[in-house]
């Protein structure tokens, strides 16, 4: 009989279910997207039972092409974009508000009225986090400011809280019957309401956001032997699974890279753009506008941590080019419209849509194209967009040096957008060290599954993983340092442009 292992990947934009057998070999993948929705500016939001009723759909649909048999599949893993949360009825399962995603906005307001407490900078040195409304703490303070019926029933006990694997977690568990309240560790140290040295929520910061305890998860490991539940016999999976994995997308990625080792790092090009520098069991405070995040916890093990550099957007702009401009049809066309010029031509294209993440944390941000003459094209806009994916890249990677006065030796990369191999030949030369792409780019299922299948005692150890991984093509530096630079002073003075925007006038 096989030994089998089903990830769940819930990303911004889709989500997927893949079928791995010992080897990781893929058997079967399904994959259904979710709308967006954006019913102001700055505001995003996605239907939690839109996502959850796809997850049974792809979950079925994937285990009947890879043709599992009863007793073949030894556990679940589950892998989530992460910031983004979902308050429901306990009792019911239904939600009581619309999912409030990573990227939202909204909570700018309170995000200024917190920075000015003075007790603003010691708490958020707790977190690892700055203060910004990329954090779903902030966004559910929002929430429970701005509904006072919620609140009510918060304090009450009758609602729960969640991140995306948490909502997925305690449906496919038994949902108002029994379901498994829990969110793992990479995922609940980016809500902004836990101390990083206990791993736990934090009172302190609960009541500075004025959020009731009664609403929260339990935190657990990342991997958990025997799960933190198993799944309805009713369910999608048919029978009684383990769940017993559970991992932020990008901290998922890093253990699909089998980045386990301190000074490894990864960089994701999805929906945005995120590089994680592994750091070990020492939490590194950053001075430099990186993030300081779990990595992993595996079964019977300490936390693991990271500094991460968060950019907001990345194949969203490519996006953006096709369907907002028109100037593509496919995503991948980007790269041929590119492949018409020789170089950028000195345009810039800077996509702080909703302000710039690390290493700057400015939302007074806006998106700016600079450079522009009578010589520029669809070409050079082109080309300028997948160039500003790396140069924001770089100045993450000048931060995480700045922070460990360490030098990188080589950046494993995947996401949809690694299958670039103009933006992987740009990157390597603004870095000046090889970028390696990984034989599979859907590094994030790949590490819900390993986490799963490490928890489940059906995988060899960790450095066995990592000495074993495979790189489908290394790209390798070829600009001289003077043009890197000559790049690099364009990029900082389009950075600048993009500054001040939104601010008040």
């Amino acid at each position: 009989m096989r030994t089998l292992i089903a990830a769940i990947d819930q990303g911004t934009t889709s989500t997927r279910c893949i079928v791995y057998d010992q080897a990781f070999g893929k058997l079967a993948t399904a994959q259904r997207e979710h709308a967006q929705r954006t019913p102001r500016p700055g505001w995003v939001e996605h239907d939690a039972d839109e996502i959850r009723r796809n997850t049974e759909r792809v979950v079925a649909d994937a285990l009947r092409d890879a043709e599992v048999r009863p007793g073949e599949l030894a556990g679940v893993g589950i892998t989530n974009q992460r910031e983004t949360f979902v308050l429901w009825d306990r009792a019911t399962g239904d939600p009581v508000a619309p999912a409030i995603v990573w990227q939202d906005a909204r909570s700018q307001d309170l995000c200024d009225e917190l920075r000015r407490d003075a007790r603003a900078g010691e708490l958020a040195a707790r977190t690892g986090l700055p203060i910004s409304t990329y954090f779903s703490g902030p966004k559910l303070a929002w929430l429970l400011r701005e509904r006072p019926d919620v609140t009510a029933r918060a304090r009450a006990g009758e609602l729960a809280f969640g991140t995306m694997e948490t909502w997925l977690i305690w449906n496919l568990t038994g949902g108002p019957d029994g379901g498994a309240h829990v969110s793992d560790l990479s995922n609940a140290c980016r809500t902004f309401l836990v101390d990083l040295a206990t791993g736990d929520w934090d009172d302190e910061l609960l009541a500075w956001m004025d959020v009731p305890r009664a609403l929260l998860p339990r935190i657990v490991p990342c991997g958990e032997p025997g799960g933190y539940g198993t799944t309805r016999a009713d369910g999608p999976f048919g029978a009684q699974v383990p769940v017993c994995g559970a991992i932020g997308d990008q901290q998922a990625a890093l253990v699909g890279q089998r980045c386990f080792e301190p000074g490894d790092a990864k960089n994701t090009y999805g929906t945005g753009c995120f590089l994680l520098y592994h750091t070990g069991e020492e939490r590194v405070a950053s001075r430099s506008g990186m993030l300081t995040t779990v990595a992993y916890q595996l079964p019977g093990e300490s936390p693991r941590y990271a500094l991460e550099g968060s950019v907001a957007v990345a194949g969203s702009l490519i996006q953006w080019l096709r369907d907002q401009l028109r100037m593509i049809d496919t995503a991948p066309e980007v790269e041929q419209l590119a492949a018409t010029v020789e170089d950028n031509g000195d345009v810039y294209l800077v996509p702080a849509f909703s302000g710039l993440y690390a290493p700057h944390w400015r939302p007074d941000a806006r998106g700016v194209i600079c450079g522009l003459t009578h010589h520029s094209n669809r070409g050079h806009i082109a080309r300028a967009a997948i160039e500003s994916t790396a140069f924001q890249v770089r100045e993450v990677l000048d931060a995480m040096h700045a922070d460990t006065g360490a030098r990188l030796r080589t950046l494993r990369v995947d996401g949809g957008m690694a299958a670039n191999d103009a933006l992987l030949r740009f990157q390597a030369d603004l870095l000046g060290v090889p970028v390696e792409r990984g034989v599979d780019l859907e590094s994030t299922a790949l590490g819900a599954a390993t986490v799963a299948g490490l928890a489940q005692g059906v995988l060899p150890a960790p450095k066995t993983l990592r000495a074993n991984r495979r790189t489908e093509r290394s790209f390798e530096p070829s600009m001289d340092a003077a043009s890197v630079e000559r790049r690099m002073r364009g990029w900082r003075k389009a950075v600048e442009r993009s500054l001040d925007w939104a601010a008040a006038d």
